[in-house]
């Protein structure tokens, strides 16, 4: 643009409005996300929750597995960086009263969003990849369930397995 002098003051002005235009939008849901969260923790939904998950179970395994489906199922419904910024407040102190270390929990929640992420009916990975590759979501889908298995097996592992998120975080302390 630069070099080549091909942008004029309109096309700037134009592509400016378009960026704004998205950063926006994107920080609008960002910030409604992080006062939903706020709002969440206000109310004590953290603390609600652990009393829940007590009656359903005081067995850490079987939390961090309830947690996992809901996670998943968030995770299919909506975008990660919304998603991180109104469950962590809320599901964090649930993982920590189970002794689950924060950094663990960090990568079981990771997995779990980005795994939602590439799951219809939302998909939103998924849709895009089919759009890029003029190929329909179910042609996708019969080629993609070995991954979803291989991700599921790694979330897994991950989760009730918690040398394998904090080998390397304990080699830098």
């Amino acid at each position: 643009v630069l070099v080549y002098r091909q942008m004029t003051w309109e096309g700037f002005v134009h592509a400016t409005h378009g960026a704004v235009r998205t950063t926006a939008m994107v920080l609008l849901i960002i910030g409604m996300a992080a006062a939903f969260s706020w709002l969440m923790a206000f109310l004590k939904v953290p603390a609600a929750l652990i009393a829940s998950m007590n009656a359903i179970s005081e067995d850490p395994l079987v939390v961090l597995l309830l947690l996992n489906l809901l996670m998943l199922f968030l995770g299919t419904f909506m975008d990660m960086g919304p998603t991180i910024i109104i469950c962590t407040p809320i599901f964090l102190p649930v993982a920590q009263a189970y002794g689950v270390d924060p950094v663990h929990f960090g990568v079981i929640m990771i997995l779990n969003f980005g795994i939602g992420l590439n799951t219809p009916p939302v998909g939103a990975v998924q849709f895009v990849a089919c759009a890029v590759g003029k190929i329909s979501v179910w042609e996708a889908m019969r080629s993609i369930w070995p991954f979803y298995g291989a991700g599921l097996l790694v979330l897994g592992l991950v989760t009730y397995i918690p040398a394998i998120s904090l080998w390397l975080p304990s080699v830098f302390k």
